[in-house]
């Protein structure tokens, strides 16, 4: 390694080097997200299937200019079919989901009828005029539990999809006069999405072993979510359960993509060791925290620790802001305002003590733990941190073998 290409590591983030992706075989061609390489006879075809891929599916290309593999944004012959294929895409996923607005509002317009016909034609004697009955109508779907899911699911399903994708085709039939940084978020998404995180896999394997095991008969949010009246019979054990067990099938698949990203950027980034210990660490707090301001008997899920991933990226990302790009920082409080949103509609279902209590604990260990740094170097790992990592890695393990053992059915 020569002198100016160390001082170009000292100098620029990993994921921005020139070496950040693998070399580049000779000719034209395309490589996919698996990392698949798919060649091509010129130019002129790889520029072709640029502005054909609808699907996305061209992570990034290769031409015998170039003795890296770069994204296709970097390649200057194919700028114009980059943005001929962005419109394109944004605009069918827009149209996609502003169909899928129009029938979930249908469907969410329906079902609070239905309750505000239902209650008022069923209001009490009491209610003798029509704004009495009015008025019990509205109260009525206001308590609505149903009505509470439903307006959940549409904000999750419909309503926040359609906003992203709104503002995604906007941005893409504007001329872009922020390219630069446009093209800088795409590469650091990339390559991030490119790099192994087995510790992240392992604990998701984890807890998708434990929702398997959930699927048997029993009752499992019982047997070992944090129930109140349980935990104040001394049955402590129901804080280390309940971050592995799941209400329903939607309930851990919105988990499980949340893990799977914030796992990653966490191991990538602030190394191994610090992804099982914020974990623990935001798990342990955010149930503490349900238990303390949450008036729900029973409470479970990775979401307290899930959201100290967060909370640590928030704080870690922003004293190593030479890291990350900014717009992608900006991304992660876009993520805890939606969740504050989400918290907000669906306060019946969900633990909002728990997620507040994770993401303060994240953010307190990544300010406790990190000083500020202006590197573009990612932290080393030290001997503490490799045993602390360890430990902390078979607490997780102990804890899933002890949530088994108690919601199996013997």
């Amino acid at each position: 390694m020569t002198a100016e290409t160390d001082e170009i590591s000292e100098n620029t983030p990993v994921w921005a080097r020139d070496d950040a992706f693998p070399a580049a075989p000779s000719g034209y061609g395309w490589a996919d997200e698996k990392g698949s390489l798919h060649p091509c006879s010129n130019e002129e075809e790889l520029v072709s299937l640029i502005r054909d891929d609808l699907r996305a599916e061209v992570a990034l290309v290769w031409t015998p200019l170039h003795p890296r593999l770069i994204i296709p944004e970097e390649l200057a012959a194919a700028n114009e079919a980059i943005r001929i294929a962005r419109k394109r895409r944004s605009s069918a996923e827009f149209t996609f989901f502003q169909n899928r607005l129009r029938h979930f509002s249908w469907i969410l317009g329906g079902a609070a009828i239905w309750i505000l016909a239902a209650a008022f034609l069923n209001a009490p004697r009491i209610a003798t005029s029509f704004m009495d009955r009015a008025g019990f109508a509205i109260a009525t779907l206001l308590r609505s539990h149903a009505a509470g899911l439903a307006l959940l699911m549409f904000l999750i399903f419909a309503f926040i999809p359609w906003y992203q994708t709104r503002k995604n085709f906007q941005e893409a039939i504007r001329e872009p006069n922020e390219e630069g940084e446009t093209t800088r978020v795409l590469r650091f998404e990339t390559w991030l999405q490119m790099q192994k995180a087995p510790v992240t896999w392992l604990i998701f394997s984890l807890i998708a072993i434990v929702g398997l095991v959930q699927m048997m008969p029993g009752d499992a949010t019982t047997d070992g979510g944090l129930l109140r009246s349980a935990v104040a019979s001394d049955e402590w054990w129901r804080l280390l359960t309940a971050p592995f067990l799941h209400g329903n099938p939607v309930h851990f698949a919105m988990n499980a993509a949340a893990l799977l990203y914030l796992g990653k950027r966490v191991e990538v980034f602030a190394r191994w060791q610090h992804l099982p210990l914020v974990f623990v660490f935001a798990a342990l707090l955010g149930g503490e925290a349900s238990l303390r301001f949450s008036s729900a008997p029973n409470s479970l899920g990775a979401s307290g620790g899930l959201m100290g991933w967060l909370g640590f990226l928030l704080v870690f990302e922003t004293l190593h802001a030479r890291l990350v790009p900014r717009s992608s920082r900006r991304r992660l409080l876009a993520g805890v305002v939606l969740t504050a949103l989400i918290g907000l509609i669906g306060y019946r279902y969900i633990d909002n003590a728990a997620h507040a209590g994770g993401l303060i604990a994240g953010m307190l260990y990544a300010a406790i733990v990190f000083p500020k740094s202006h590197s573009y170097r990612r932290p080393r790992s030290t001997v503490t941190d490799w045993i602390a990592g360890s430990a902390a890695m078979l607490g997780i393990l102990g804890a899933v073998m002890l949530t088994l053992a108690k919601i199996i059915p013997w």
